[in-house]
């Protein structure tokens, strides 16, 4: 089944200002996820799905939300209580959700954290966040939003999404989106075509064609990846609502050459996996995928292009050369919930960090147990 038969477009929750009711975001995931999609930063690692898909890891959901007059703010915090410890680490990947970022919304949330978080089965050390929200953009002017946080008691963490991507604007028309890649990109999208690749959607049935090139791919590359069923999960949580796509580029043989795997949230596409093999390397498959794929979301309806994440030189030139514009993030922040708790975390993630390099140095490979999406790109042309 091709492209453009296949795409769809996702239904858009009703405006984020227009839910305000703290208790339904608490309690209901319906809503929730509308107000996610209708934020302007709402991101799938956000999405209730996700948090049914980190379950299966041990991770536990809980979405803490406060109210105010510029709207709801609210996080959807993961929750894992490390081996001996009396206190849980949490993280709200992509989080929190809100259309206020001012320093009294931050505050607000800050104030609901610590209220839900301090005590009880869900206590935390400490909550980690990283919005998607961009440096010096429009909700951190002059760093507003950095000193915001400074402000109400969060300090910088280490991250686990990616700090840097790349945004493709899908609201103009496709002659123009074509026209903003590189000249010699669009010479390869033409060369894979004339080499018979076409690019086809995928229903489930296929991710072992998917994993089979994204473990090619991370060997290749020299990066670890988790097991198929982790991308099975995703993949079953995110497809009944159509949130989630399979795409191939296949030989004139049906050979499966290259692979994207998306997810949608609201009007915001993401490519968080993919991968090639050698041959569709060679007959420049991945540039054709990576073009079908930005072409035929904005068909599906979609406004934002996510190419997440620009994980070293070689990914940033190829993901540069279709366009849109780089986008750095403001970070990560962490908020002590308890000071005691947050200190003997730090000093358990060293000395987990010390033994994986060890395990590292000795040939042994782990994939990482984080609860957001952190796997390398791997669709470097």
């Amino acid at each position: 089944m091709s492209v453009e038969a296949s795409a769809t477009a996702q239904r858009v929750g009703e405006p984020a200002g227009a839910i305000r009711d703290a208790t339904a975001l608490r309690t209901d995931p319906a809503a929730w996820d509308a107000f996610v999609a209708a934020t302007r930063h709402g991101s799938y690692l956000q999405l209730a799905a996700w948090a049914g898909v980190k379950a299966a890891n041990g991770w536990r959901g809980r979405r803490v939300v406060a109210d105010g007059p510029g709207g709801p703010i609210g996080a959807q915090v993961l929750l894992r209580r490390p081996r001996g410890s009396p206190w849980s680490f949490g993280y709200a990947p992509r989080g929190p959700v809100t259309d206020d970022w001012s320093e009294a919304s931050i505050g607000r949330l800050g104030a609901a954290l610590r209220a839900s978080l301090r005590r009880g089965p869900d206590r935390a050390s400490h909550v980690r966040i990283d919005p998607e929200v961009e440096r010096d953009g429009p909700d951190d002017p002059g760093g507003s939003l950095v000193a915001a946080l400074a402000a109400r008691g969060w300090r910088p963490g280490p991250p686990i999404q990616p700090g840097r991507t790349r945004v493709i604007d899908l609201r103009a028309d496709e002659a123009a989106l074509w026209s903003d890649l590189r000249k010699k990109w669009r010479q390869y999208v033409n060369k894979a075509r004339a080499n018979a690749v076409r690019v086809v959607d995928a229903d489930g049935d296929r991710l072992d064609d998917f994993y089979r090139i994204y473990v090619e791919t991370a060997e290749r590359a020299g990066f670890t990846i988790r097991t198929a069923a982790s991308y099975r999960l995703v993949w079953d949580a995110f497809r009944p609502a159509g949130q989630a796509r399979l795409l191939f580029a296949e030989g004139p043989d049906g050979e499966p050459l290259a692979t994207l795997f998306l997810v949608r949230c609201g009007d915001r596409v993401v490519e968080p996996y993919g991968g090639m093999t050698g041959l569709g390397a060679d007959l420049r498959a991945n540039y054709l995928l990576k073009w079908e794929a930005i072409r035929s979301s904005r068909e599906a309806g979609a406004a934002v292009y996510d190419l997440w994440g620009l994980a070293h030189p070689g990914i940033a030139h190829f993901k540069t050369g279709f366009g849109g514009r780089e986008v750095v993030y403001v970070g990560a922040y962490d908020l002590a919930i308890d000071p005691l708790g947050r200190r003997l975390f730090v000093v358990g993630e060293r000395v987990r960090s010390a033994v994986a390099r060890r395990k590292a140095r000795s040939g042994g490979r782990s994939a990482s147990e984080a609860p957001g999406t952190v796997d390398p790109d791997a669709d470097a042309g």
